[in-house]
């Protein structure tokens, strides 16, 4: 069982904490990490323009008028493709980029991130991150102690002056556990837990 040093936020040890064998200690396969990231990305893809068919358009189906007698043209229902709102006839179909993988691949993915990031000593956590206010100066201060550059900060519960503080600067996120995903771990060079969040991460994992 992998042991790792807690710090606070001057960089300080203060204590250790023991991290699960099958959740940060998995071997890493980059077939089953790409097929998740792809995946996530794909889903982040807006769906190409679409029209209304005449099948698609909300209205009645019954005839307008007679065939016959009335000197105007045959018309069939409301609609037509030649009358106003109606189906369009020939317009393109759309498509949607989304698709899903397995969960049991989407948790192992996020497994094998994790393990990766220990692996390559880009894993620090944290006793806790809190600011008294929402400040910009304090958060990035907090990011120099830490000699942090690129990282993804992992909380177990909403901190509001942490996100707003954050939210301005390049190359840092601050996400929730229960949003952890596979896609923001590798595109950030250092993953930064809060150690409540560590417990929050095994849970959800085994669960």
């Amino acid at each position: 069982m992998p042991v790792l040093d807690v710090q606070n936020v001057k960089g300080k040890q203060i204590s250790q904490v023991e991290l699960a064998d099958d959740i940060f200690s998995v071997p890493v396969k980059s077939s089953v990490l790409h097929e998740v990231v792809t995946m996530q990305l794909a889903n982040r893809r807006a769906a190409t323009a679409a029209v209304k068919h005449r099948s698609d358009i909300r209205g009645s189906r019954k005839k307008l008028y007679r065939q016959k007698g009335t000197g105007r043209a045959r018309r069939g229902d409301i609609k037509s493709p030649l009358l106003r709102g109606g189906g369009v006839v020939f317009g393109p179909d759309g498509r949607k980029y989304k698709y899903q993988v397995p969960k049991k691949v989407k948790k192992l993915a996020l497994k094998m991130a994790l393990s990766s990031k220990l692996s390559a000593k880009e894993l620090v956590v944290l006793d806790r991150f809190d600011l008294e206010e929402i400040k910009t100066r304090e958060f990035v201060g907090t990011l120099d102690a830490l000699k942090l550059e690129s990282a993804l900060i992992v909380t177990d519960k909403k901190n509001e002056n942490l996100e707003m503080s954050s939210r301005n600067v390049r190359g840092v996120k601050v996400l929730r556990s229960e949003g952890l995903n596979v896609y923001d771990i590798l595109k950030y060079r250092t993953l930064v837990l809060l150690e409540p969040a560590v417990k929050n991460i095994e849970g959800r994992l085994r669960a």
